[in-house]
């Protein structure tokens, strides 16, 4: 459910590069940024499927976004394993609308990802409430960036990027306003994990993503909730390229998440999530 489309065919990166540069030193890696049809082998050689995306942060970072567009029309290539998600900047008012709405009736995006901190908006901010009725209407999931990031970690002021921006309680008004917006909540969301877990707890249209974190690390709050109450909520993710499905998989054998828990969170919840498989009954909590 979380995979990076970084750089296009024209090896345009989504990033500036002193971003990409610290991001790289805070996930210790240095490893390929790979373009849509890499990516497509890469996920076909596993067997899995893939939701791709990129952010688009051109008001706050002054660079050029990856066309959402194109990484649509180049899923559509690879359309037994790529799953496009479509990205707009909340910040650009009328003009987001606009393309959100061309990505979903011309490109026939599955859903958008959004990055707070990175775009630099409050999610609840009443002047992004026509964009969460766009997506809500049009019955599509939205991704969320929550927890620590490292995008522009260790740079000086950050980047001027703003970790609160990306505390969970921030979509909870979003979830009350729009309870048919199915919104997913990335990452652990440390140093807010339990923010996150009651925001789900509480609101049914929420979910969590597991992406960006090994998962021998994850809280144990959150190993708790995804054995339990939210089980047919969390959803599994890398962050790929920084983090790769193979390590997941290898990792995820050292928590203590439920054998049987873990086909839901494999693939079913997010089957459900994405509208191809039935709803089903939740516990109460």
């Amino acid at each position: 459910m979380h995979v990076h489309i970084e750089v296009d065919d024209h090896g345009h990166a989504s990033l500036p590069e002193p971003l990409v540069a610290a991001v790289s030193k805070y996930f210790r890696t240095d490893g390929p940024r790979p373009a849509v049809d890499a990516v497509a082998r890469y996920y076909r050689e596993r067997q899995m499927a893939a939701v791709v995306f990129t952010v688009d942060a051109g008001t706050q970072l002054r660079h050029p976004p990856l066309s959402s567009a194109e990484i649509a029309r180049a899923a559509a290539e690879h359309a037994d394993v790529l799953i496009p998600f479509g990205s707009v900047d909340p910040r650009t008012g009328a003009a987001a609308l606009d393309l959100a709405t061309r990505l979903i009736e011309q490109e026939g995006v599955r859903g958008f990802k959004f990055h707070p901190t990175v775009q630099g908006f409050d999610p609840g901010h009443e002047a992004y409430a026509p964009l969460w009725a766009l997506i809500e209407r049009a019955g599509l999931p939205a991704i969320f960036h929550t927890g620590q990031t490292g995008i522009g970690a260790g740079l000086p002021g950050g980047y001027g990027l703003r970790l609160g921006l990306s505390n969970p309680m921030l979509l909870d008004p979003v979830a009350a306003d729009f309870p048919d917006l199915q919104i997913v909540m990335a990452h652990p969301s440390v140093p807010w994990q339990d923010e996150a877990l009651s925001v789900a707890t509480h609101k049914p249209n929420t979910w969590i993503d597991l992406s960006g974190w090994s998962p021998k690390y994850f809280p144990a709050a959150l190993v708790r909730h995804a054995n339990s109450v939210l089980r047919h909520r969390v959803l599994f993710g890398t962050d790929y390229p920084l983090l790769t499905p193979d390590r997941w998989l290898r990792d995820v054998a050292a928590t203590d998440l439920k054998p049987d828990v873990l086909p839901g969170i494999l693939k079913d919840n997010a089957a459900r999530l994405l509208g191809l498989a039935p709803p089903v009954r939740e516990e109460s909590p």
